[in-house]
Formats: structure tokens, sequence, C-alpha cells
């Protein structure tokens, strides 16, 4: 339901007054406080009637018996879309940003520990960054040296920068020339493809077409297949939750039992920030709006990560209703960009 257009320019005026006192103070706003900060010259009872059409409305309410109101969901989904005023974000912090994320040859599993940890650093909540998904990682070589005790380096390289190692047991030694005989035949067939099909290709090519293939090309199918054999990892990477328990709102014991709990869990996270993904831009999920019972009053604000124009995840910002959102919202959207340029290929 739209409320913005059935309130008048005073309600309207009062609602983010009210709206921006508590989210400075974290205590319920009265007519007394609202009449100081409003600017509109307006009474202490005047201010009680709109806020009682507000509080009808359901975009404030009383908690306890306090005099003073807070807002809602309702009420900070109406703030967020048409009372806030976004800015772009200071210089400070831009180069607070751009300075963390610079790209200097490293890893994207490094680049993505620092986005999420810059996050939760210059908000004080917690910072979320999914990692991408494998369907998208592509090989682009691969390489084999021979170690001792029949153990083989596999050497590869994905999307173009990031360099893999893994060491690998086979049955028997390998000379220099069969292992490099190795690397050209499945460098010849599989560079380019993701590595999820690359797998999916070499367990066919063992089970299927043996026939079909010299002794030479069995052995590097099978080496391939050890050195991308699919591991458990972590789905997200996660900093700052402990910021959390230092919001007087998140610092019930339940809640904040549900929260870690799902933060171990994580399917429930990794279904929400999926839907994050699948939008375009900033995307914003306020307490029960993520439909999530964990999240029911934390907000999560999101933006998606590229490599090669392709969206490959999210990061965002964890934290309670009451956060600064004109401040949360463009350091999410310039960490997002930031990271999508160190992440892609000079």
């Amino acid at each position: 339901m739209k409320y913005g257009h059935s309130l008048n320019d005073r309600s309207l005026h009062l609602l983010k007054a009210l709206v921006e006192r508590y989210i400075q103070d974290g205590q319920p706003v009265g007519s007394r406080v609202l009449s100081k900060d409003s600017d509109l010259k307006l009474s202490p009872a005047t201010i009680r009637n709109v806020m009682a059409d507000l509080e009808d409305m359901g975009l404030i309410h009383s908690p306890h018996t306090s005099a003073g109101r807070v807002p809602t969901v309702r009420g900070y989904r109406l703030f967020v879309d048409s009372l806030l005023t976004v800015r772009p974000l200071e210089s400070r912090l831009l180069d607070y940003l751009a300075e963390g994320l610079e790209n200097n040859c490293e890893e994207a599993a490094v680049l993505l520990e620092k986005a999420s940890k810059l996050l939760s650093d210059a908000t004080r909540m917690a910072g979320i960054v999914t990692l991408p998904r494998r369907e998208v990682v592509s090989l682009n070589h691969i390489e084999f040296l021979s170690l001792s005790h029949n153990r083989i380096l596999v050497i590869f390289v994905t999307n173009g920068q990031e360099v893999h190692n893994k060491i690998i047991h086979t049955d028997r030694a390998f000379g220099a020339s069969e292992l490099q005989q190795a690397a050209n035949y499945l460098n010849s067939v599989y560079a380019g493809k993701s590595v999820a099909s690359v797998r999916e290709s070499l367990i066919q090519e063992l089970e299927q077409d043996q026939k079909k293939l010299n002794q030479g090309m069995i052995d590097a199918v099978a080496m391939a297949r050890q050195a991308f054999e699919q591991k458990p990892r972590e789905d997200y990477v996660l900093s700052g939750q402990t910021n959390l328990m230092e919001f007087s709102e998140l610092s019930n014991m339940e809640r904040l039992r549900q929260l870690f709990d799902a933060f171990n869990q994580k399917r429930g996270v990794i279904h929400l920030l999926d839907k994050c993904q699948a939008a375009n831009g900033v995307q914003i999920f306020i307490g029960e709006e993520s439909g999530y019972e964990a999240f029911d009053h934390c907000s999560l604000v999101t933006s998606s990560y590229t490599v090669n124009d392709e969206v490959v995840g999210v990061l965002g910002v964890i934290g309670p209703t009451r956060m600064a959102y004109e401040k949360v919202i463009p350091f999410v959207d310039m960490t997002a960009k930031l990271l999508s340029a160190a992440l892609n290929p000079k």
C-alpha cells in the first residue's frame, strides 16, 4: 500500500523528522521533541494529532506505555522510498574504499574478505559478501609439475587472473613430457569453459568415453578430475556480526540467538541474498519484509557486483531497522562498484 499520496506535506515532514530523530537517538520520540525538530512551528497538541493519524495508518507506534512513538516497518519503508535524500559518498570514505579495494594482483577471495570487512568497519554493523557462483568461474589454463612420491602440483588459472594450486596423488610417477602433453590436451579441449562444465565433462569422459581415449588422455582426464573435485566451501564472507550486539533492539538474547543461528545455518540467508542478486541496483529489506523470521528486527541493504559484466554475487550490510540509511545506501552501492572494478581483468 502506498501511503505517501494520502499524507499531506505536514504529515510527511513530521514522519521524516520522527524517523531521523529515532535513528539518531534510539529513543521513542515525543511531540515536544518533534516540535523543536520539525521547524514547522506547530504546538505539541497539533503534533500529537498528526502522530495519532500516522499511528492509525500503521506508520508509527507507541512501544509499551511510552508517550513517544517509533517507526514501524511501513514507516521506514515510506521514509526510505519517498523521504530519504541519499547524498554522494564523502570523499574521505570514497578514498577509504578505493584504497581498501585496490587490486594488487590479489586473488578474488582476498578482495571479497576485504570488502566484507570494509562494510563492517565503516558502518559498525555486519558486512556480508556472497562468493561468486561456481558456474561463472571459467578455466583459462592448466599446468602440471611433478613432485616427489607420486605427487603432482596442479596449477590452474580461472577468470583470467585467479591462480589456484592443488597437490594431487597419482598411482605412478609421470615424466615432464607426459605432464606437458596432458596439459596441452586439457587446455585445447577445456580452456574458456566454466569450471562446473569442465568438472561434469571430466566425469563423463572417464565413465563413458575411455575407448575413444588413448592412455595419455585418460591420465590427463583423471588428473584433472582429481584437481577439480568439488569441495565444500563457504557461501559468503561475513564480518562484524558481533557489532550487532551493541544495538539495544537486537540485544535481546533470543533475538541474538536466532540471528547467529541463521548466520551459521546459512540456508535462509543465502535464499534472501539470492533474491537480492536477481534484482538490479541497491535492494533494501526492512524487518519482516525479508520473509525470514530471524531478520524481523533487522534491515539488509545490498547491491550486486559483477565480473565481465555478469552479476556473480551481492554484498551488503546487515543491521537494525534503525540504521542510517542515507549513509549506508551510498556506501554499499560504491563498495559494489569498486569491488566489480577490482575483480575484472585489467
